[in-house]
This record gives C-alpha cells, structure tokens and sequence, in this order.
C-alpha cells in the first residue's frame, strides 16, 4: 500500500504535468488527439524520472519495457478517451475520466513488468 501511494503522489505531479501540456493544446487550437498523443511523449520522459525517483526508488527499471508500458499506456488512453467523449461532451473532462481509468492499469504494468526489484536479483 506504501508503494501504491508513492505511486499517486507522483502521478498527481505527472498528471498536473500532462494534463496541463493537453490542456494548453486544446486552448490553443490543438485536435484531441493530437494533443493527447503531444501531452503523453513529453509525458513519458517526465513519469520515468518521477517513478523511478520517487515510487519505485529501491527497484531497478527496464527503461525498454517502461518505453513499451507507455505504448500501451497510450493505446489504452487513447481507447479510453474515444470512450469517455462519446457520453461526456467535453474534452477537458473526457480526458481526467482517461486518466483516471489508465492510471490504474499503468501502477500494475510498472509494478509487474517495469520496475524489478533488485532483492529478488
């Protein structure tokens, strides 16, 4: 439970962090989905610094697998998304239900696949 929290603390930066680069493409003119694929590459860099540091910080990364997690990570954000705006009708909104969705998944790929914990090595 201590590493789930770790995990939110740092996708609550990483989120303010993401949301806030497609929230400032959609103000400016931006598709969603543009912005969304934009917010999610600047965003990866971003996450694997947070959760590397901050939330699995005694594990050792596959920096591989992490690139591969977020590949998936955006597929299933971008199926979430096209979900979530078809009965909510604003974009701004339709993207936190996006978020709230994949950040579940994305604790257990990181957790399972990504971040190897280096006592079991």
């Amino acid at each position: 439970m201590k590493q789930l929290w770790r995990y939110y603390q740092a996708g609550m930066v990483n989120t303010l962090f993401g949301y806030g680069i497609y929230a400032v493409l959609l103000t400016v003119g931006v598709w969603m989905y543009a912005a969304q694929l934009m917010a999610h590459v600047l965003g990866v860099a971003f996450n694997y610094f947070t959760y590397s540091r901050h939330t699995f910080a005694e594990t050792q990364a596959s920096k591989r697998r992490f690139v591969l997690s977020y590949a998936f990570n955006y597929v299933l954000g971008l199926a979430s998304l096209a979900g979530a705006s078809r009965v909510i009708a604003s974009p701004y909104v339709a993207g936190i239900v996006s978020i709230l969705f994949v950040s579940l998944a994305n604790y257990f790929v990181l957790k399972n696949l990504v971040f190897v914990d280096n006592a079991a090595q």
